[in-house]
């Protein structure tokens, strides 16, 4: 299978952080792909690779990103690439494009810095969670990316000798921070679809003989959407949150993959996506984009070597996306 032949190809280059030797090798490995297909081939300002096929009255792009975190796996990302290539590829239809965005992983820097303007934007990505391999579905359309709010919490307490201080009267910082962990993890479970992560702890002054006197921990909390997150936000009281907005696929785009789904005569499951993809950021962007998942094996980890969609849920992935793309470009204006 051509697809698995390609994501192992860019596998063996290793790990491919943002801007790095590595990203660009693999991002001149897919030129040369679009360049034996028969696409012009063109780098715009933020370091987006396109290649596309000239004229149509629609402009319809698809593909995803080449660059990877450490230690990742093999689908993330590079998946929608080389299965919107092989799409692109069948249809030949002018307007069709396939777009490899930059530095996704650490901030979405491509889709952001981004010049094109298409007329529909599907980007095919393996899930990155167990949704799909719980339901026995191998595809799923989504229908929107989660907004998030992060920032912090501080909790002052009052440093002290660990062996001489009675634990009756203590003000222990940390035993504060570790209640609001607590609290973070049932306020979430609370709202439907949404999610709290504690991912980091200062502890001050940090010695191991020490009651800790001041504790900063950060979070990172999400929710699919606007009405969701904002009783997120409310319940954490988070100090100098940042904020970003969910980001709702397009009906029109949702509609074509639903019907392709039906087609196939596979199970017709939608779903959110808790992880950021460019596809949420030319969406905001205005920008009629969508997604289609993949079914994730292996307990549907992700960011990891053990990361695997199967042979046969990726044909089933590149029927419904290369069918999809055919009905987008065909609508007239």
């Amino acid at each position: 299978m051509r697809i698995l032949e390609r994501l192992d190809q860019l596998a063996a280059l290793g790990d491919r952080i943002g801007y790095s030797p590595e990203e660009d090798a693999a991002h001149e490995l897919a030129a040369s792909w679009f360049r034996e297909t028969g696409l012009e081939v063109e780098v715009d300002a933020a370091g987006n690779l396109i290649g596309r096929i000239p004229g149509g009255v629609r402009q319809v792009w698809t593909g995803s990103h080449l660059d990877t975190v450490p230690g990742a796996g093999r689908f993330d990302g590079t998946l929608g690439v080389v299965a919107g290539l092989e799409a692109v590829e069948a249809l030949g239809l002018p307007g069709l494009a396939v777009v490899v965005f930059r530095d996704e992983e650490r901030g979405c820097a491509g889709s952001r810095g981004c010049t094109g303007r298409p007329d529909a934007y599907v980007e095919l990505h393996i899930e990155q969670g167990p949704t799909l391999l719980g339901a026995d579905a191998p595809l799923g359309v989504v229908t929107g990316i989660v907004g998030y709010v992060r920032g912090r919490r501080t909790f002052a307490g009052t440093a002290g000798h660990a062996g001489t201080t009675p634990m009756e009267g203590r003000q222990d910082a940390l035993v504060a921070a570790a209640e609001f962990v607590l609290q973070a993890r049932e306020i979430a479970r609370g709202i439907e679809g949404a999610v709290a992560t504690v991912g980091q702890l200062s502890v001050e002054p940090g010695g191991t003989n020490v009651i800790p006197g001041r504790v900063v921990l950060s979070v990172d909390a999400r929710a699919p959407d606007a009405e969701r997150l904002d009783r997120l936000a409310a319940a954490l009281e988070l100090e100098e949150p940042i904020r970003t907005e969910p980001s709702p696929m397009a009906e029109e785009i949702r509609a074509a993959l639903r019907a392709e789904l039906e087609r196939l005569g596979v199970p017709v499951l939608e779903l959110p996506s808790g992880a950021g993809h460019d596809a949420g950021i030319l969406a905001t962007a205005g920008i009629p984009s969508g997604m289609l998942f993949v079914r994730s094996l292996n307990g549907g980890v992700s960011h990891n070597p053990a990361e695997l969609s199967s042979p046969e849920d990726i044909a089933l992935a590149v029927d419904a996306l290369t069918a999809a793309l055919r009905q987008l470009v065909s609508i007239s204006h």
